[in-house]
């Protein structure tokens, strides 16, 4: 019994510093105040955040306890939810990267800043290389759902 008690606090740990980095990552882009400057809606910025943590919340739920079969009882309103699914989920994700990619156009502006001349280049290659090599052990083990 003990050992079920100490992996649910390992489990809950692990899910909650996850989850701080999804939410540090989504701040250091600064993607919901750009949402709301570009939709001139700057009142409901608390309205968007919730949505951000209402939406990781339920996107784990999802992802450790999948909605199988009986549980919607028409198959159209369950492809009619996963269309829906995607098209917010293609168009967040498409904003994500974009505020990645204008975050990488800072890094060398910051790296003239701290006086960071030679090896940028190698930094960013080996960061890529790391992301490729951890995708490829990931993909190749089977571990992707």
């Amino acid at each position: 019994m003990w050992i079920n008690v100490f992996l649910g606090i390992c489990g809950m740990s692990f899910g909650l510093i996850a989850s701080a980095g999804v939410f540090t990552v989504l701040i250091s882009v600064g993607l919901i105040p750009r949402f709301a400057g570009k939709t001139h809606t700057a009142h409901r910025i608390f309205f968007y955040e919730n949505t951000v943590v209402l939406g990781t919340i339920l996107g784990g739920l999802v992802s450790v306890f999948p909605i199988g079969n009986g549980l919607v009882p028409f198959e159209w309103l369950k492809n009619g939810f996963l269309i829906i699914y995607g098209i917010f989920s293609g168009i967040f994700v498409g904003c994500l990267a974009l505020a990645i990619a204008e975050m990488l156009d800072a890094v060398p502006i910051f790296a003239r800043r701290i006086k960071f001349r030679k090896g940028i280049g190698i930094a960013i290659l080996s960061v890529a290389l790391g992301k490729l090599t951890g995708s490829l052990i990931y993909f190749i083990n089977q571990m992707a759902p």
